[in-house]
């Protein structure tokens, strides 16, 4: 009997494992309202406006833009959407902007007014798998997205031309993304990348989240929901990891960070920086929360950025009015 009744107790573990892991599942990765993101007291920083990453002023100004809507087909099916923001002065640059977990392209407003006024780059802002516009029910963590943004930089190069420079420039789970997809084998017109608040992987990140918000430790949680999104989704938390693709990057790399962050742990980037085996610079901001670098000291942010794109993306010298030529009619 006592055989029976521990057969059943391990039985019922099991089993409400496995439903917990699929609830994680269903919260983190499944395509649903992030309603644990709402009022979350690690997303709010007094220094920083009500909205995250832009201003109301910003949207106002990409809402006047021409921008045009444009679309891929993924490797595997899925319809991905983005906007595209022409030069006005058919520049010989363009930066591929990566929004955040749960967000969408175009609420990268601030940094394509800051690309697009004062850098004259074309810009292009994706709506990453399973969120704004973009098809599919499973969010990548930059993972899945990697793939996706090596198909838009070759987007970009049939549309724009070869001569182009691209420079890929992410945010939280966008930063992570642009660090997993410098691990792929690009295009040599990818010349940088900018990383802001990026998690070192997955399994770190949901690690620290699972304590945050439910106070649970990571096994056996973790372990099971990553089985599960394995199983869902084609991928592990343990091998969505921008630390160790950061091995491969092949660009030079800008690190921002919020020293205030208490969403993706501003520890989390000395590691990424150390990590990186490229030219690098690092950037924190006092004060700074999760995703509001660029609020907090947009002056600043801005200064570091133009300088560090100045030093590693230098002008075309005398092929930028045969550049011109090629693109003047691609807006």
């Amino acid at each position: 009997m006592i055989w029976y009744g521990l057969a059943a107790l391990i039985i019922v573990i099991a089993l409400l494992l496995w439903a917990g892991g699929l609830y994680f599942f269903k919260t983190a990765i499944r395509r649903t309202p992030k309603t644990f993101m709402v009022d979350n007291p690690n997303l709010k920083t007094e220094d920083a406006d009500d909205e995250l990453i832009s201003s109301a002023a910003d949207l106002q100004w990409l809402g006047a833009q021409d921008c045009k809507n444009v679309t891929i087909q993924s490797h595997d099916g899925l319809k991905l959407s983005g906007t595209w923001l022409a030069s006005s002065n058919n520049s010989a640059k363009t930066v591929i902007l990566a929004h955040g977990y749960s967000g969408k392209g175009r609420e990268m407003a601030g940094f394509a007014r800051f690309y697009a006024e004062t850098l004259g780059y074309h810009v292009l802002m994706p709506d990453d798998r399973g969120h704004g516009q973009s098809e599919g029910e499973i969010i990548g963590f930059g993972w899945l997205d990697r793939k996706d943004y090596v198909q838009w930089v070759n987007w970009v190069l049939e549309y724009v031309g070869q001569t182009t420079d691209i420079i890929l420039h992410g945010i939280s789970m966008g930063g992570a993304t642009v660090l997993m997809t410098g691990g792929e084998e690009l295009p040599a017109q990818v010349r940088a990348i900018v990383s802001d608040c990026a998690y070192t992987s997955v399994e770190e990140e949901l690690t620290f989240q699972l304590k945050q918000l439910y106070k649970l430790p990571a096994f056996p949680f973790i372990p099971v929901t990553s089985w599960i999104t394995k199983w869902k989704a084609g991928y592990s938390f343990k091998e969505a990891s921008a630390l160790k693709q950061l091995a491969r990057v092949k660009v030079p790399v800008l690190f921002i960070h919020g020293e205030a962050d208490t969403f993706v742990p501003t520890e989390m980037v000395y590691r990424l920086y150390e990590a990186c085996t490229m030219q690098k610079e690092l950037l924190t901001i006092p004060s700074a929360g999760h995703g509001t670098a660029f609020q907090v000291d947009r002056k600043g942010y801005e200064a570091v950025l133009k300088a560090f794109l100045q030093k590693h993306v230098p002008d075309l010298n005398g092929s930028d009015e045969k550049y011109r030529d090629q693109v003047s009619s691609i807006r």
